[in-house]
């Protein structure tokens, strides 16, 4: 009877145990799919919804409002300007980080230790305190108001978090590999880029996902360093239903959808990688 009561009681604990983690699993889901549902559903609305009842489905799905956002504000011209600098941004910045990485995490030389704490320290300073000399060394460098200068700053901005993903999954790759392609008559540059390199994919993944995220979806340095139209990128988008078209939800919430689908997109089709990159990389981290 003892024996059968305490069996029941952890049949009790485990049950109680999945109850709390569907729940708390649940609620996450909730608030990281609830607002994005919300802003989707409202893109579909009119006005008058809108504001009678934020919740529910709208009445009829039409495009009406997204054809209103790519009146209001110039929507294709962002775009393209957004998939220039992500693109050209996520590249430059995950091939010449990605070799510093591995001299970091592989070689051994004074001031390693130090440099590796100086980029490890990017990642506490807060963009807004960069605005300033940002903005006044972009206009001494004559590339303000100019896609390169927003490329610059976006590899830059996105130097520690390479770094950092980089090299500690290079410290996962046993040295004996690399070894092993010396002793054959492989090159440094052969080894790195034949053998390492496709090793290093889920944390090259992880690198570039994030980058391209930080290049796409940021603000502040794209409002302040552009001053055009023709060099402003996708996020400035929004700014034009702040003022005297703030009254067009339906349209603020088309041009929303519009803007953080490519990221969505670029995240689901490389989870994967951004997972095991992540998690293979704090190993040893």
């Amino acid at each position: 009877m003892i024996k059968e009561g305490v069996r029941n009681m952890n049949t009790v604990k485990k049950i109680i145990c999945k109850v709390l983690i569907f729940l708390f699993i649940g609620t996450i889901i909730i608030i990281s799919v609830g607002p994005l549902l919300w802003v989707l559903f409202s893109s579909f609305k009119t006005n008058k919804e809108i504001l009678s009842g934020s919740l529910g489905l709208p009445a009829a799905f039409n495009f009406d409002n997204y054809a209103d956002a790519l009146k209001i504000a110039p929507i294709p011209q962002f775009y393209l300007n957004s998939i220039i600098v992500a693109v050209v941004a996520t590249v430059l910045n995950v091939f010449l980080l990605s070799m510093a990485a591995y001299v970091i995490a592989r070689f051994q030389w004074k001031g390693k230790t130090f440099f590796r704490l100086l980029f490890s320290v990017g990642l506490l300073i807060p963009g807004a305190a960069l605005l300033q000399p940002l903005y006044q060394t972009m206009i001494a460098m004559g590339l303000y108001d100019s896609l390169i200068g927003l490329i610059l700053v976006y590899i830059a901005f996105g130097l520690p978090t390479t770094i950092y993903v980089m090299s500690s999954y290079f410290m996962t790759i046993p040295k004996e590999l690399e070894e092993s392609a010396y002793l054959d008559g492989s090159g440094f540059f052969k080894t790195f880029s034949l053998i390492v390199i496709p090793i290093a994919k889920p944390a090259l993944g992880t690198a570039a996902v994030l980058e391209f995220l930080v290049a796409w979806n940021e603000f502040q340095f794209a409002l302040t360093l552009t001053a055009s139209n023709s060099n402003r990128t996708l996020p400035i988008a929004l700014y034009y239903f702040k003022s005297q078209f703030a009254s067009n939800y339906g349209a603020m919430f088309a041009a929303t959808i519009l803007v953080i689908i490519p990221s969505i997109i670029v995240y689901i089709a490389l989870q994967e990688q951004v997972v095991s990159g992540l998690s293979a990389g704090a190993v040893k981290a």
